[in-house]
């Protein structure tokens, strides 16, 4: 998902509720931890790396690019 601004977790949060999804089945849908995606929302962990990264840029709340394993060689 590109987002051209960041959103605020409460913002993303508010949109899960505006469409009747839930994060859970957000999370699942992309093949990311369910239990990692309510950390990133909650504030509980720093998506620095990783996972934590890929939701952070998924859900709009960081700017940045989501690589893949097979192209972590390239990346830079």
């Amino acid at each position: 998902m590109n987002h051209s601004t960041i959103r605020t977790p409460e913002e993303v949060k508010a949109e899960f509720r505006r469409k009747g999804l839930s994060i859970a089945a957000w999370a699942r849908q992309r093949g990311y931890s369910e239990a990692l995606a309510r950390m990133i929302l909650n504030g509980d962990r720093s998506p620095q790396r990783g996972m934590s990264h890929a939701i952070a840029v998924d859900l709009g709340l960081k700017r940045g690019d989501v690589v893949s394993d097979d192209r972590i060689a390239e990346a830079i």
